[in-house]
């Protein structure tokens, strides 16, 4: 009787342990460490099921497994009995399972996740998820490009997900994201506290060629090269370096993004304040050149204040030169002030004024009248420039060159570089215009040819060539045209070929022009005065003479 009952028990146990479910191939299952040898964990998971899993699979990465007999773990299942009779187990899967189950439940409420960084592979760095491997891109690590990951690796922190795909086992994570939203936050206080106007202190954090980030404890600002100093400041690294503290003033918060502008020479007394009482127009000042354009140099005054010497206001005689080939940079010079303009913080120098003007120079010492000497320094169409005193050139027009002849057949004589002399006639000090004469340097041959010979006068010339219109004479030197209506009294007479080369006439003067150095001759003009005289000598419009008559007398009583 008691065997029966021993045996329906059996059979009892056994139909249950056939309605118990064999867990199935690809699940987790819960198991305990039963034993720990050669490196692995032997576990029993149940269902009269053993398996061996490596104690390395227990360990994050970079940390040492801690795993002990007795211990719960959860193993995935990969297969029910291998060729000894084992389940085949791992802790590793089971893990990746877990931790995707964690992570898209994390993905969907955009948590963030815990995890470490633990190798290196090509565009970024492998992250340990719990379980999970992510790829965590190179642009994705910090805010900053980083240098060294190497204090990074195995220290747990914070990621984002910002892509995974389970079918694909692909999960993509940023650390940058965290930082920028703690950044973020951590700005917002600290922007929170500040107030436009503040004096604050802060520390440099990196320098470029327009200025200086300056960390202000969390959030940083950014200090313009422009804000530096009140003088002009080529490059940041003048006036600072990398990790020093400086103290700043906040010039203007941006809420929407955050940035803040930040002054040094706001703290510091601005130079211009006192620029009129300190430079008042026409004093003239030291200065040094700080910087050469195109246009002119800037000079400061002192530090803070800087004045432009505009290149027509660099020198009396240099026209058209570059500035740099006047002053060069870090020059000392003397300048004067000719015009400011507080409100827009400008003012206008000349280098020029603190020199003599050379044409008012020059007019004193050589005043109308005075001979000169001088290099011929250009030659032109119009004629000569001469090279003067002071670096000033004079010039010699065409019509001054000679008494004789004109000016275009003589200017080919003079070339370059010969030293020629001659008579200063006109000084324009405001136009710097000096005009000059060769042929003053002799008497003028018309004024001794002419001397004492007026309008009216009678002079006798020699006929020097026959033309159609007239005939060429010459009267001490100085040649004559007198035209053919001019031979004669009698049209019949006016026949240029009646005279001959060398004959000696007589004529009268009507006209004298200094300024063309020409006399008006004519004969018919002789004749008819002759005749009036004898007229008015030997007979009148009473007499009944004729004029025949008039003229026989006249001329009986010359004889």
């Amino acid at each position: 009787m008691a065997q029966s009952n021993s045996m329906e028990e059996f059979e009892a146990l056994l139909q249950e342990s056939f309605e118990i479910d064999t867990p199935e191939e690809g699940s987790v299952v819960k198991g305990k460490v039963i034993a720990i040898e050669a490196g692995q964990a032997i576990i029993d998971v149940g269902y009269k099921m053993e398996g061996r899993v490596d104690i390395k699979e227990f360990a994050n990465p970079g940390e040492t497994p801690e795993i002990a007999v007795g211990d719960d773990v959860e193993v995935f299942l990969r297969q029910v009995e291998n060729s000894r009779g084992e389940a085949v187990i791992s802790r590793e899967m089971a893990r990746r399972e877990e931790a995707w189950d964690r992570l898209e439940k994390a993905y969907a409420d955009e948590e963030r996740v815990e995890g470490a960084i633990f190798g290196r592979v090509k565009g970024g760095f492998t992250v340990d998820l719990g379980g999970a491997v992510a790829f965590l891109p190179g642009s994705q690590v910090d805010v900053r490009p980083v240098r060294d990951a190497g204090p990074l690796m195995g220290l747990k922190q914070p990621f984002q997900v910002l892509k995974m795909d389970r079918r694909r086992g692909n999960i993509v994570v940023s650390r940058r994201a965290i930082l920028e939203e703690s950044r973020a936050e951590q700005r917002a206080e600290v922007i929170g506290q500040l107030a436009e106007g503040d004096s604050v202190d802060g520390v440099v954090k990196n320098i470029t060629e327009y200025g200086a980030f300056v960390d202000l404890g969390g959030v940083d600002g950014l200090l313009h090269v422009t804000d530096m100093a009140w003088r002009r400041v080529n490059h940041p690294s003048e006036i600072l370096a990398i990790g020093e503290t400086v103290k700043v003033q906040v010039i203007k918060i941006n809420k929407e993004t955050h940035r803040i502008s930040l002054g040094m020479k706001q703290l510091q007394d601005d130079p211009w304040d006192a620029v009129a009482a300190k430079f008042p127009l026409e004093s003239v000042h030291k200065g040094r050149v700080t910087n050469i354009t195109d246009y002119g140099a800037f000079v400061e005054l002192e530090p803070g204040v800087e004045g432009l010497v505009h290149v027509s206001e660099m020198s009396w005689t240099k026209k058209n030169v570059h500035p740099g080939k006047i002053v060069s940079t870090s020059q000392e010079v003397e300048v004067m002030v000719l015009e400011i303009d507080s409100s827009k913080r400008r003012v206008s120098l000349g280098l020029k004024q603190t020199m003599r003007n050379p044409w008012e120079v020059f007019a004193e010492n050589n005043p109308v009248g005075k001979e000169v000497e001088g290099e011929v320094k250009n030659i032109t169409e119009f004629g000569l420039f001469i090279g003067l005193e002071n670096d000033i050139d004079g010039m010699v027009h065409l019509s001054d060159l000679t008494w004789e002849g004109r000016g275009e057949d003589v200017i080919g004589d003079y070339h370059k570089g010969d030293v020629v002399k001659a008579v200063v006639t006109e000084v324009d000090v405001e136009k710097e215009r000096i005009s000059l004469s060769v042929k003053a340097l002799g008497e003028d041959p018309f004024e001794g040819a002419t001397d004492g010979v007026k309008r009216g006068s009678i002079i006798t010339v020699e006929v020097t060539a026959i033309e159609d219109g007239g005939i060429e004479v010459e009267y001490e030197g100085m040649k004559s045209f007198i035209r053919r209506s001019d031979l004669s009294r009698d049209r019949s007479e006016q026949r240029p070929e009646r005279f001959g080369v060398g004959d000696k006439v007589d004529v009268r003067v009507t006209n004298v022009d200094a300024k063309s150095r020409r006399l008006g001759l004519s004969i018919k003009a002789r004749e008819i005065a002759e005749e009036k005289e004898a007229v008015e000598q030997y007979g009148s419009s009473d007499s009944g003479a004729s004029l025949g008559d008039i003229l026989g007398a006249a001329l009986k009583g010359d004889e």
